[in-house]
């Protein structure tokens, strides 16, 4: 689905991205990891068009996306979520939820004064949407919480349901496990997981947690310096002693 090819991206004399190259397949979990500062959110944020490359392609579906912003990209399906969430906190959880698809006819003005009915026709879709939504992500009990009171965890899941109230090919995690506590990030997980394989959702994930990409993740691609480093299984990966060795020695094969 997506190929990155050759891709090279320079901050003054830093260079954060080198000649890094993947695929990401159709229908895979696709795990992203590798020691801070080697390159993962700027390699995500050229794919998701927050920044233009240096040098390099980026191709979805056959079709060459390098640069295009990220409003042209969500029309295409590929969307991304990031390691802060970004929710709305002075709206409810389900009006955060309500307010992603695009193009909607309440944002019209002659459809505000003439179509009435139209708009409250969408408007009932939408709702029963994000119901389903919530339902599946088990937020029931905060459908009507404000987003900013939520649990990070909360605010995770939150942003993962905004990805599902489009037709989404392929969705970016940053760090969807960042300060999340082991029963949310399970809860994550199996939400990952169903979309996965009940909807064909293809995910790209960057992570620290090991353990939660191990569980997901297959393959593994690792990062070192603004390059890719090595690709296989998790258990490839942990016993990859260039892997271990760019890790400092922590001990990848613990964590």
């Amino acid at each position: 689905m997506i190929s990155i090819q050759n891709l090279h991206k320079r901050f003054g004399g830093i260079l954060a991205v080198n000649d890094a190259s993947f695929t990401i397949d159709t229908g895979s979990i696709t795990g992203l990891i590798g020691p801070n500062g080697a390159g993962k959110t700027t390699l995500f944020n050229i794919i998701a068009g927050v920044y233009h490359p240096d040098s390099g392609t980026v191709l979805l579906d056959g079709e060459d996306i390098t640069g295009l912003p990220p409003h042209q990209l969500f029309t295409k399906g590929l969307l991304r979520t990031f390691q802060i969430a970004h929710e709305f906190s002075s709206l409810t959880v389900k009006d955060n939820l309500m307010m992603v698809p695009s193009g909607q006819h309440g944002e019209r003005l002659i459809d505000a004064w003439f179509r009435p009915a139209r708009i409250a026709t969408q408007e009932a879709q939408l709702a029963k949407r994000a119901d389903e939504v919530i339902s599946f992500l088990q937020l029931d009990q905060v459908k009507y919480e404000y987003a900013g009171n939520l649990s990070g965890g909360q605010k995770k899941l939150l942003e993962l349901g905004r990805t599902m109230m489009v037709d989404a090919k392929i969705v970016f995690l940053d760090e969807v496990g960042a300060g999340v506590n082991r029963t949310l990030l399970n809860t994550i997980g199996d939400a990952i997981l169903r979309l996965n394989s009940e909807q064909g959702y293809t995910f790209c994930m960057i992570e620290h947690d090991m353990e939660f990409i191990s569980r997901l993740c297959d393959p593994v691609v690792v990062m070192a310096e603004g390059a890719v480093l090595a690709t296989g299984s998790a258990d490839d990966v942990r016993n990859n002693e260039e892997v271990i060795e760019a890790y400092l020695g922590t001990g990848l094969k613990n964590k």
